[in-house]
């Protein structure tokens, strides 16, 4: 079976400005790839050497990174993802820390081997799932996006169930 294909379900106001402001993601499918993007961010370096950057996994299964708080959006070039979030790498290209936070895509936990796989075509070192998982939920009564914290579904706008399971609209699949 196919991986899930999560598209954006941001504000669009944030994916008009993120196209306005940011280049895509640059396509990391070696380690050379990965070590020339490490060291033209070297300013943003945090003080024990590591960098947290954005990240997606697109379609074809190739990790895209952007810089921190870049728009996943942006970073996938406004096309749909197989999962999204955060990524804390060390010097050498391993990754130390990894998220599926995106509030723009929503990717489930369950996201993870695309993620691995992404990784492993690298190849780099890397832990066996995201070091934090999140769980998304969209309202059905308000429409708003949740973050599901120690398993409380109940909208944090409007105080309405959330349902058990993954809500959002599913990107069309390619032929």
């Amino acid at each position: 079976m196919a991986p899930r294909q999560y598209q954006y379900v941001g504000p669009t106001e944030i994916r008009d400005t993120a196209f306005a402001s940011s280049p895509a993601g640059a396509p990391i499918r070696c380690v050379a790839d990965l070590l020339a993007w490490l060291a033209s961010r070297s300013s943003d370096l945090e003080p024990d050497g590591s960098l947290i950057a954005t990240f997606t996994v697109d379609v074809d299964c190739t990790l895209l990174v952007a810089p921190r708080r870049s728009e996943h959006v942006a970073c996938a070039g406004g096309g749909p993802v197989l999962s999204a979030g955060e990524i804390t790498f060390f010097s050498d290209g391993d990754v130390s820390e990894i998220s599926n936070q995106s509030t723009g895509f929503c990717p489930e936990p369950e996201s993870w081997p695309t993620v691995a796989a992404a990784l492993d075509a690298i190849p780099v070192g890397r832990p066996d799932d995201f070091t934090t998982r999140v769980v998304f939920r969209l309202c059905p009564d308000c429409n708003e996006r949740n973050v599901v914290k120690d398993g409380w579904f109940v909208c944090d706008l409007c105080g309405a169930d959330l349902p058990a399971g993954w809500n959002f609209p599913v990107a069309h699949r390619g032929t």
